[in-house]
């Protein structure tokens, strides 16, 4: 049975979504993926859906949703590191990655950042994988 894994961030328009484009790509098998903000924003940032299509991960149908669009009952919850106080979201397994958001600066941020994500997303499908969550 997957586990739901949902990536949670402010405005969901960069690094969670960022982190759902991996674990679709690298763990589908294992995960049911969803991101969300606790904000509305308009669009998933630029500079987030070119530095994954570089990588080979397609991002053109990703939108910004919020906590209220994903289910409400999840198994591991991610947060990325924006100072994010969510809502109480009922889950066995909470975790903060504590990533720096690239906004507003040059494409090389994102890039960094896409790596540092997808080398956190293959660490959690492994230790998903072994039963540690």
């Amino acid at each position: 049975m997957k586990k739901k894994v949902a990536f949670v961030c402010i405005h969901n328009s960069c690094r969670s979504q960022m982190a759902e484009g991996w674990a679709k790509t690298l763990g589908s098998h294992l995960l049911e993926v969803y991101s969300a903000g606790t904000e509305e924003y308009p669009q998933v940032k630029p500079g987030a859906v070119q530095v994954m299509e570089e990588a080979g991960v397609g991002m053109g149908d990703h939108y910004p949703k919020l906590l209220t669009d994903i289910p409400q009952e999840i198994d591991i919850l991610i947060t990325m590191g924006c100072g994010v106080v969510c809502p109480y979201v009922p889950c066995q397994h909470q975790e903060d990655w504590g990533l720096e958001d690239p906004s507003g600066g040059p494409i090389e941020g994102f890039r960094n950042t896409r790596d540092i994500i997808k080398e956190k997303v293959e660490d959690l499908i492994e230790r998903v994988k072994k039963g540690e969550i």
